[in-house]
C-alpha cells in the first residue's frame, strides 16, 4: 500500500467521522442530504459483500466494517433519532435518488469484470459512489444552509477522491502489471473516468459550499456596515 492510498482511505474515513461528530454531538442534521447517506450506504452494502468469505487483510477487514457501520449508523440517526430526524430537511432534500439507482445497476450488468452477482455488485458500488454526492449538491444549492461540519465532511470526500486519483497514477507508473491490469478490464478502463469525473462533482460541490459560506459573510458585513 503506497501513501497515497492510505491517505485517501485515512481522508474517507476522516469525512465520515466528521458527520458523525456532528450529528452525534449536536444533535443535529441541518444541512445534510439523507438521500446522499442512503446512497453511501447502499455503495458500501454492495461493495463489501465478501466481507465474511474473502479476508484479505486485518486492515481492509476492519475499514469494511468502519465504512458499513458508520454509513448505517447516520441514516439511522436521520430517520428514527427522535431529536435528530426533526432537523432533517424533508422539503429540500427531494432528489430522486432511485433514479440514480437503476442505470447504474444497468451499467454494472453491462461493464463487469466478470459476469458474477458479487463481481456485477462490485462495479455497479463503483458507478453509484460517482454519483451519490447528487442530492447533496442539490440541497446545498436550494437551502443554503452551511455550517463548518458539513463543509469540511465535503471538502475530505473531495480530498479522498483526489488523492485515489493519485494513487492509481502513482501504481501506474510504479507497477507494471496495474497497467496490464486496467488495460486487459473493461471495468477499469471505463472506472478510471467515472472516478475522474467524480472527483470534479466533488470539487464543485465544496467550491458551491465556500461560495455560500463567503456569500453568507459578505452579508453579513454588509448588514453590519
Amino acid at each position: 500500500m503506497n501513501v497515497f492510498r492510505l491517505a485517501g482511505d485515512m481522508t474517507h474515513l476522516l469525512s465520515v467521522v466528521v458527520l458523525l461528530l456532528k450529528i452525534h454531538t449536536i444533535k443535529s442534521c441541518a444541512g445534510v442530504s439523507l438521500k446522499t447517506q442512503e446512497l453511501y450506504a447502499l455503495v458500501f452494502a454492495a461493495r463489501y459483500l465478501d466481507l465474511f468469505v474473502h479476508f484479505v487483510s486485518l486492515y481492509n477487514t476492519v475499514m469494511k466494517l468502519v465504512f458499513l457501520a458508520s454509513s448505517f449508523s447516520i441514516v439511522w440517526y436521520m430517520r428514527k433519532h427522535k431529536i435528530v430526524q426533526r432537523t432533517y430537511n424533508k422539503d429540500h432534500d427531494t432528489f430522486r435518488h432511485y433514479f440514480l439507482v437503476l442505470p447504474c445497476l444497468l451499467l454494472a450488468l453491462i461493464i463487469n469484470e466478470k459476469f458474477t452477482f458479487r463481481e456485477v455488485m462490485w462495479a455497479f458500488s463503483i458507478y453509484l459512489e460517482a454519483v451519490a454526492i447528487f442530492p447533496q449538491l442539490v440541497l446545498l444549492q436550494r437551502t443554503r444552509n452551511i455550517d463548518n461540519l458539513t463543509g469540511q465532511y465535503v471538502f475530505f470526500l473531495g480530498a479522498y477522491r483526489i488523492l485515489y486519483i493519485l494513487n492509481w497514477i502513482y501504481r501506474y507508473f510504479t507497477e507494471p502489471h496495474f497497467v496490464h491490469w486496467i488495460s486487459m478490464n473493461s471495468l477499469h478502463m471505463f472506472s478510471v473516468p467515472m472516478m475522474v469525473g467524480a472527483t470534479s462533482i466533488h470539487a464543485a460541490t465544496a467550491f458551491c459550499f465556500y461560495q455560500c459560506r463567503l456569500g453568507c459573510r459578505n452579508c453579513a458585513n454588509s448588514i453590519v456596515c
